[in-house]
């Protein structure tokens, strides 16, 4: 569609708008709410910019959460304010950044929450360099980042695989090739799991088949395969669910996508990628005649190898037997040596026995001399000995002991209050327990205890008298 031209004013189509309401007066002008003008705006913006297609450089682009992308298109003279929302921004073949010149299609509109002029992008492509190929490089590059085509995570292939498994068409010339090639080799069985190789939901449908070769238990090398095209025909190889399924893949996978010039993302990630199907084939399998000549090559090798080792077993059974000369002779010299060493022995033992009985004699004495009874007889004429002594000793001490405890205990008599109660004396006691002494430490009418010789009584003071 044309932009409107400069004598088609938005404000004659707006007054237009509005010509079936109340015609405002010159008095009266009409006074509109904000919402009214900024949605009439709106609702002419994009009856006039319907479609259109605008060239710039992106610029401040941001995603939000829901995956929708807000953006600027500038050039030296102006800049645009846009925003795709994620419904588009999902069919995008490649990742939208800042910097990119690209071609924008879409409509001009009007936010009506802050009124603000944008253009709402449906599609985008690039002006520069094709979008295929942008996103190709840059899907490379991700997950190159992310390691997927380190060799060091790729297996090696088995040397003669139990089953060969093929994903392709089942229709192409690719699969035919294989099988004409893998037969000429070795004949081993091949599974072709079918698949589209090109087209929408190609990707995923070489998934899957990827995906039921691995279920089949004795399939121990898968081929992925297609012929040549353009990048838009092989671009299903260039997916990034598909570079992830092959890299998870448990079964190592050559990738045969295209001619010997065309390469994919699936040639990276596979384990080996092979120029060509045909290739493919012929690196999976090897020729079963050439097998059949080096196992010949090995028996005759072996069979030299053996005979060779035969004939120097031989040589050093013979320098053996050369060295060791009769075995009979040995046995002569090992049983002389053993009689020698016997009569050594013997006289050995002789020796050893007399000193042995020599030295149980001169144990005999001293035991003898030290016989327990002759020492029990000793020690009783000692220990009767020693008895006098200690009776002798012990009454002069308990006589000594007696008369100084009957000394001691006249004294005792002497001095005890209970001797002089003997002689008329008493003891007369206070209230609180206390001897009377004096006069002056009791008053009539007090309690007091009298002590005699053979028993007390309990008295009261009627009146005192002081010296």
């Amino acid at each position: 569609m044309k932009p409107a031209s400069a004598d088609e004013s938005p404000q004659l189509s707006l007054d237009s708008r509005f010509a079936a309401g109340a015609a405002p007066t010159a008095t009266q002008p009409r006074v509109l709410a904000v919402a009214e003008l900024v949605r009439a705006a709106r609702m002419t913006m994009e009856a006039r910019f319907a479609d259109v297609r605008v060239q710039g450089e992106i610029s401040g682009l941001k995603r939000s959460g829901p995956g929708h992308l807000y953006f600027c298109l500038k050039d030296e003279a102006a800049q645009l304010d846009c925003v795709m929302f994620s419904r588009e921004a999902a069919r995008l073949k490649f990742s939208a950044d800042d910097g990119l010149l690209v071609r924008c299609r879409g409509r001009l509109t009007i936010y009506e929450g802050r009124g603000k002029f944008q253009l709402s992008v449906t599609e985008i492509e690039l002006a520069g360099a094709g979008a295929l190929a942008l996103a190709f490089e840059q899907l490379k590059t991700k997950l190159g980042a992310e390691g997927l085509f380190e060799a060091g995570r790729k297996r090696p292939l088995p040397f003669l695989p139990r089953r060969l498994g093929v994903v392709t068409s089942p229709t192409g010339a690719v699969i035919q090739d294989i099988i004409r090639v893998a037969h000429r080799r070795y004949p081993v069985p091949i599974l072709l799991s079918p698949t589209p190789v090109q087209g929408a939901g190609a990707a995923a449908s070489i998934i899957a088949a990827l995906g039921r070769l691995v279920t089949v238990p004795d399939v121990d090398l898968i081929i992925l395969a297609r012929g040549g095209g353009s990048l838009e025909d092989l671009w299903a190889f260039n997916d990034e669910a598909l570079a992830r399924a092959i890299a998870a893949c448990p079964v190592p996978v050559i990738s045969a996508v295209g001619h010997e010039t065309d390469f994919t993302i699936a040639d990276f990630v596979a384990d080996l990628r092979a120029p060509t199907p045909s290739a493919a084939a012929e690196l999976a399998l090897p020729v079963a005649t050439d097998l059949v000549d080096e196992v010949q090559l090995y028996r005759r090798r072996l069979g030299r190898a053996a005979a060779g080792e035969i004939r120097n077993a031989r040589l050093r059974l013979e320098r053996a037997r050369t060295t060791l000369g009769d075995p009979r002779r040995l046995f002569d010299e090992r049983r002389q040596v053993l009689d020698d060493l016997l009569g050594r022995a013997g006289t050995a033992l002789r020796v050893q026995m007399g000193q042995r009985r020599a030295a149980m004699r001169g144990l005999e004495g001293r035991i003898f001399r030290a016989h327990p009874a002759r020492r029990i007889a000793e020690q009783r004429s000692a220990l009767a000995l020693l008895e006098r002594r200690l009776g002798g000793t012990g009454a002069l001490l308990l006589g000594a002991r007696r008369r100084a405890v009957e000394s001691l205990a006249g004294k005792l008599q002497a001095l005890s209050p209970l001797h002089v109660l003997e002689r008329g004396y008493s003891l007369t006691r206070a209230p609180d327990g206390q001897l009377v002494t004096s006069a002056k430490s009791v008053a009539p009418g007090d309690t007091v205890t009298v002590l005699f010789r053979d028993g007390d009584i309990t008295a009261r003071v009627e009146k005192g008298r002081k010296g």
